[in-house]
């Protein structure tokens, strides 16, 4: 494993977008275990993508257009379901009782479906992981099976710390609703953006 490949992973998986998002949403809206629980749900949703590519699978989203717009805008679609959810949800961003806390299976299926529905996240593990594998090894598989494990590794650990980072702060954030309104604006807004971008991308 060469420092090339961490040193790009670490640039990936903190540069924000859908995750750190929803992430950073689920740390300031539910606390520190709910951005735990995010960050391994969108973890999970990048296996599909992995597997997608050692098994070659990605290179029908790669080549054909119509697998690769359905899966785009299906994710499209969610994300722009999220803006809307987040500004519906008026208790979205509040202080909640512990005892109290939100579904862990309800957060980690929301993380998963956000990375399974990004195609660009198969295009990203289709173009990057061979890079640091010699396809004529005949251990070439396990290897980027290695990385893969390092990569959702380095995933987790930096959107739980995302989260943390969140839910450190949300005491002071949500007891301010005005600082509460620009939030779930800022929210939805960036999720909007997001699906914009991953609308007018092109494999």
């Amino acid at each position: 494993m060469s420092i090339a490949f961490l040193l790009t992973t670490l640039v990936v998986v903190a540069t924000p977008g859908t995750g750190v998002i929803y992430t950073l949403a689920a740390g300031l809206s539910h606390g520190r275990r709910a951005g735990v629980v995010a960050a391994f749900g969108c973890t999970l949703g990048i296996v599909p993508h992995m597997l997608a590519t050692i098994t070659g699978i990605a290179a029908v989203l790669h080549t054909s257009a119509v697998a690769f717009q359905t899966l785009k805008y299906l994710g499209v679609l969610y994300l722009v379901y999220m803006a809307w959810a987040t500004l519906r949800d008026k208790d979205a961003l509040v202080v909640e009782d512990e005892r109290a806390p939100r579904s862990a299976a309800r957060t980690i299926v929301s993380g998963v479906l956000i990375n399974i529905l990004n195609p660009k996240l198969t295009m990203f593990f289709f173009a990057f992981l061979p890079q640091f594998v010699d396809a004529g090894e005949p251990g070439s598989v396990a290897s980027m099976l290695e990385l893969s494990g390092v990569f959702m590794l380095l995933t987790f650990v930096v959107f739980a710390a995302y989260g943390v980072l969140a839910a450190s702060v949300r005491s002071h954030v949500t007891s301010r609703p005005r600082v509460l309104t620009w939030m779930r604006r800022i929210f939805a807004g960036s999720f909007v953006s997001l699906g914009a971008k991953l609308a007018f991308a092109s494999r």
